[in-house]
């Protein structure tokens, strides 16, 4: 057994959020496990920018509303204790509504090549997409 020392919370980067966003990581175990998971919180209205995972993704909301889209103009929202999957290399988003705090859990698996390569970042969801 490992046991993890827990990690400064860290504020989202700019190229990858709009708006205030903070992480923490709750588990990033060595090879060969591929787990990855985040505790995120969102200020109102903050967001991802569009991305995909090579392995999918799964968000567990905890707190507030989440907000999802796909890039067929979709938007779900989704609620404390329920999950979402994204699938493999599905371009998506999420983040808070704009008139509360969200936090949810990101879970993924990182690829054999383990260098950050399973997530593909592209550009910042527009306001009009994010408030569909």
């Amino acid at each position: 057994m490992e046991l993890s020392t827990p990690a400064p919370t860290t504020k989202g980067p700019s190229r990858w959020f709009t708006g205030d966003v903070w992480f923490d990581v709750v588990a990033a175990p060595p090879a060969p496990s591929r787990l990855r998971v985040n505790l995120v919180r969102f200020a109102p209205g903050a967001r991802t920018f569009w991305h995909s995972h090579a392995v999918g993704q799964s968000l567990r909301v905890t707190q507030g509303v989440a907000r999802v889209g796909t890039r067929d103009g979709s938007v779900v929202e989704v609620r404390p204790g329920q999950t979402l999957w994204c699938p493999p290399d599905e371009a998506h988003w999420h983040g808070a509504g704009p008139d509360g705090f969200m936090e949810h859990l990101a879970m993924w698996e990182t690829t054999d090549a383990r260098d950050g390569s399973e997530t593909t970042w592209a550009e910042e969801v527009s306001d009009e997409e994010a408030h569909r």
